[in-house]
């Protein structure tokens, strides 16, 4: 392997920009190609992040020798494709969440991986943040017992406006709404404390534009714990989580950007703890996908593929039982 971990980055959209701020704090990792299906959008983003190789198509980022790993950071209904795009030319990948926009594709998708032997994750950066970490350290030494409840919500109020309308967040031909885009957080955080629940309530309110603008889940364990979980694009929410167990609790402030935590225990003073970010927690991440590449893992074990994939088969239920649809895909090759 190189000195460095050469990374090129697949659609510099706003996400990209915060990957790449992330990415740069990383001794062990260099920009060394970003792509883009407008050429100008690459530059802008090369001349930003100081990127050496700039190109106007997918195709031609993926060819390029010059990178071992490639960030996939478009929008959802377009992950799957340019993610074996990568795949296909031999490159590992770190694919933006949510890894697809359903299983079926997540399947495609592993399946690919696991054929051609190269490295894959989902980039579900809160599960690599140094306060996570620490919450599953104390889950995992019974700090507070048996994890019995988990609460946990993100949502944002977002206005609709021409500006708004014609983004993203509200277009379901993007795959947008707050389950894909916010509600993914919730539904991980469940899988990391509770693990693939065996029962699953939800409802959602599907707004002008058709995509769920507020959603409820309900997630049940054959032990009978509970996962009671909120995700919105038009209501303002605290953002937090809490794991509540029979002999304490852990409350997590922005549990989905954490830099705090709070351990609550019976008769004992709360243990509270303040972990910064080096850059801005994109670039734990990162580390964990260097570490594997450099180690020859074709999967992380704190991301395994087939938990990407299980989350991806809970989120299909939840869309099935709200009515939630989205509209054939176009490509972007």
């Amino acid at each position: 392997m190189p000195k460095k971990i050469r990374w090129g980055i697949l659609g510099p959209g706003g996400i990209a920009h915060k990957f790449a701020t992330g990415l740069k704090a990383v001794p062990d990792a260099k920009i060394s190609a970003v792509g883009s299906r407008d050429l100008q959008r690459a530059n802008t983003f090369a001349d930003t992040f100081d990127v050496p190789h700039r190109h106007g198509s997918y195709i031609e980022l993926v060819d390029n020798p010059e990178i071992d790993v490639i960030y996939v950071a478009t929008p959802h209904p377009f992950h799957k494709e340019c993610a074996m795009l990568c795949l296909e030319a031999g490159k590992a990948v770190l694919c933006e969440k949510p890894f697809t926009v359903d299983a079926e594709q997540a399947e495609e998708l592993i399946a690919c991986a696991r054929e051609r032997k190269q490295f894959l994750m989902e980039a579900m950066w809160t599960r690599f943040l140094p306060v996570i970490v620490k919450v599953r350290e104390w889950l995992a030494e019974g700090a507070i017992g048996e994890p019995r409840l988990l609460t946990a919500d993100h949502g944002s109020r977002k206005t609709l406006s021409p500006e708004t309308l014609e983004g993203r967040l509200f277009n379901p031909k993007l795959g947008g709404g707050g389950l894909l885009d916010v509600g993914v957080y919730t539904v991980a955080l469940a899988y990391m404390v509770f693990g693939a629940p065996s029962k699953l309530t939800s409802l959602a309110h599907i707004g002008v534009t058709n995509v769920d603008e507020q959603a409820s889940i309900l997630l049940g364990y054959d032990s009978g714990q509970i996962a009671n979980l909120f995700s919105a694009i038009r209501t303002e929410t605290s953002k937090e989580a809490r794991i509540i167990g029979t002999k304490g609790a852990i409350h997590i402030p922005e549990f989905w950007q954490a830099t705090s935590a709070t351990l609550i225990r019976t008769g004992k003073d709360p243990v509270h703890i303040e972990m910064p970010f080096i850059a801005n927690g994109h670039e734990n991440q990162a580390i964990e996908v260097i570490n594997c590449i450099r180690e020859g893992k074709l999967e992380s074990h704190v991301m395994p593929l087939d938990e990407s994939l299980s989350i991806m088969k809970t989120m299909d239920t939840v869309r099935e039982q709200c009515g939630l649809e989205y509209p054939p895909f176009d490509s972007v090759l």
